[in-house]
């Protein structure tokens, strides 16, 4: 299966110091395969060593898996993706570039060379030159053009074998910059002082299909990125690569034209559009990976942007759920009890959040709910999975409403700017979204 697990059996495999491995191994492997393919990444790295030979520590299915996984074509970027235990899917290519950066400038291998001009080599690596590249594309192409995205679904997550993009591909697609901003994270890790990937990965992302107890420093990847990188810097890193892919063919075909204050203006632009929609913005699970039903009936469109957002408790399940293997389950779930109980089209909620780190998509941004009885086409309704009569969700999932999904949806023009924000129980006969939560929401901006 593309999953991480089988990629940490083959980690496990080439690093073994009993079969002549090291932390390094699997980098300069990925690289010959094809991982550091572009312009700038060579420059950065070296150029790859000619067609690697399947290591003896490798069965014949592994090496297959690797060498499908690990080879670059920019028409086909979802063929080197993996789908991993939080639920998330990233592409092996940037991941790796940016372990092997983290391996080398922290002392384990060739030294990196110092870049003209001046450019961190973890970032150029990692997500710089793919996010200059992309945006300089998008800007030359037609006005439909997107530099960044879509997402896409795995056929089956217990057993994923084939991913498909949900859209036409830019030169970064989702599981791109997740794989970005991973290598980015495990990089600085590693530039602290090496240590066998494996261990690293799966202490990172956790093991099996998210069966652990508790949420895996993965789910953290937008926050660790944002300290890296932040808006500024990320955009800095962009300027400064693109005056380095001017002097290498064939990237400097695409700048020839465009002068230090055009570059500039692509960077500010590159750097505000991936932090605004990979750092700033909640990870979405979409329907297809939680595993829901199709609707029933015929939906209804929804009036963008909303004036309301209303704020839900469960219930049931009465615990929160800090894994993507038992937030899916409580997905699919509540969908059985909203459709064959309730007789609903559909689970009722726009959006339902765990406490793993992320948002489910639920009736999603543009089809009327069934969540807020008499109020539906008004506003959006986000559950938050659990109990809250007593006790509140913890700090961080309070944040991820209250910091981040509801000012990007005002920035997404999904919501108002004046929106306003309530408790279920304000609307409507119940004591939903429970007493601590409701007494925790007055504080909030838009709370009316």
């Amino acid at each position: 299966p593309r999953h991480m697990d089988s990629v940490l059996d083959i980690l496990d495999a080439l690093e073994s110091p009993a079969r002549g491995g090291s932390p390094g191994t699997a980098a300069a492997l990925g690289r010959g395969l094809g991982v550091c393919s572009t312009p700038g990444c060579r420059a950065v790295l070296g150029e790859p060593l000619g067609n690697p030979e399947r290591p003896p520590a490798l069965t014949l299915g592994q090496w297959q898996l690797l060498t499908e996984l690990l080879h670059h074509d920019p028409a086909t970027p979802e063929l080197g993706a993996v789908l991993t235990p939080d639920g998330s899917t990233v592409a092996l290519g940037p991941l790796l570039a940016g372990i092997e950066a983290g391996l080398r400038s922290g002392g384990f291998g060739r030294p990196l060379p110092t870049l003209d001009p001046p450019a961190d080599p973890l970032l150029a690596v990692t997500i710089a030159e793919a996010l200059g590249t992309s945006f300089l594309l998008a800007q030359g192409g037609d006005n439909n053009a997107t530099a960044l995205g879509p997402g896409g679904c795995w056929d089956d997550v217990e057993n994923p074998q084939n991913y498909t993009l949900r859209g036409p591909p830019s030169p970064v697609p989702d599981p791109v910059a997740i794989g970005a901003m991973d290598g980015t994270v495990l990089g600085a890790r590693l530039a602290q002082g090496p240590l066998p990937v494996a261990e690293l990965l799966r202490g990172y992302y956790g093991t099996g299909n998210g069966s652990e107890a508790g949420r895996p420093p993965s789910s953290y990847r937008r926050r660790d990125f944002g300290a890296l990188a932040g808006q500024g810097r990320l955009e800095k890193e962009v300027a400064a690569v693109l005056g380095l892919l001017r002097t290498l063919s064939p990237t400097s075909e695409l700048l020839r034209d465009m002068g230090t204050q055009e570059v500039a203006a692509v960077a500010r632009r590159a750097a505000r559009e991936f932090s605004e929609r990979y750092v700033e913005c909640p990870a979405i699970v979409p329907r297809c990976l939680w595993g829901a039903h199709p609707y029933r009936g015929t939906p209804a469109l929804l009036q963008l942007p909303l004036s309301s957002v209303f704020l839900h408790h469960t219930l049931e399940p009465s615990q929160p759920c800090r894994t993507f293997g038992a937030c899916a389950h409580a997905m699919r779930n509540m969908q059985r009890f909203h459709q064959d109980t309730r007789g609903w089209d559909d689970i009722g909620y726009s959006f339902v959040l765990g406490s793993d780190g992320y948002l489910y998509e639920g009736r999603g941004w543009h089809w009327v709910g069934a969540h807020t009885k008499g109020y539906n086409t008004q506003g959006f309704g986000i559950g938050i999975i659990g109990d809250f009569t007593a006790s509140l969700p913890d700090p961080d999932t309070l944040a991820l409403v209250r910091d981040e999904l509801l000012p990007c949806a005002v920035r997404s023009g999904h919501i108002r700017s004046d929106f306003t924000l309530r408790g279920h129980r304000q609307l409507g006969h119940t004591d939903c979204p429970g007493n601590a939560l409701f007494q925790e929401i007055q504080s909030w901006p838009g709370f009316q």
